[in-house]
């Protein structure tokens, strides 16, 4: 004669300190911090941006002080500068949003009801929306200068002035940083992130709000340079939990 036993394991609805090992060994998973190095990207491009904006200076010089005759004929020597400009700028903001979304759910993760996650996405998203702005009207310019087109001398020194301004202004970035720092306070994130965002990006802020505000993005890409590389290599104790 055969018996047969069966044995169940049933859940135990009064532990609460059992773990899945799935869910425990996603925990346990690394987590990418190629978003950060987006960040990194950002920022080198954001300087390639200051750089080439600067490199198109014919605006600035002494001869056209009093006026703009024959403006647009010197800036068609700088055609090529303008093309790696508005390339250099479009995807610099592409990748400072994927480092927005990054560092939102970094924050989210450890901040579930705070306004910090929020304000620091929403400084950099602003950021990149003002340099695709930045760039807006490269086309316009560029594909007549480099060309037979003619161009206007007075719209000529006006869009070299918008180059020359409009992509410099990362005063929302400034936001970002003084978001690490309140966050820095909670003890979510390093304290030197914290105290690099105050003191680059509480610059940046009031830079954009002083008449200098184009000098915000030379603060503001030092600012998310140094913070981007601080989470690719280091925020090791986060790791292995943010998401």
């Amino acid at each position: 004669m055969t018996t047969s036993v069966t044995t169940t394991n049933p859940v135990r609805s009064d532990r609460t300190d059992v773990v899945d090992p799935q869910h425990a060994a996603e925990a346990r998973r690394p987590v990418s911090r190629r978003w950060a190095l987006a960040g990194t990207g950002a920022a080198v491009l954001g300087i390639a941006t200051i750089a080439t904006s600067s490199m198109v200076d014919t605006v600035y010089q002494k001869q056209y002080e009093s006026g703009v005759d024959g403006f647009a004929a010197d800036l068609h020597d700088k055609t090529g500068v303008l093309f790696a400009f508005h390339s250099i700028t479009v995807v610099g903001a592409l990748l400072m949003i994927v480092f927005a979304a990054g560092l939102h759910r970094r924050l989210k993760s450890v901040l579930p009801d705070s306004l910090v996650p929020t304000i620091a996405a929403a400084g950099l998203l602003g950021t990149a929306v003002v340099s695709i702005m930045g760039s807006g009207l490269d086309t316009e310019f560029m594909m007549p200068l480099a060309g037979d087109a003619g161009v206007q001398d007075s719209s000529a020194a006006m869009y070299n002035h918008w180059i020359g301004t409009i992509p410099w202004l990362w005063t929302l970035a400034g936001l970002a940083g003084l978001s690490l720092y309140a966050a820095a306070r909670q003890g979510v994130v390093a304290r030197w992130v914290g105290r690099v965002g105050l003191v680059l990006g509480g610059l940046t802020v009031l830079l954009g709000i002083s008449p200098l505000e184009y000098m915000s993005g030379v603060v503001g890409a030092l600012w998310l340079l140094t913070t981007s590389l601080g989470f690719a290599f280091g925020d090791r104790r986060f790791r292995g939990t943010s998401r």
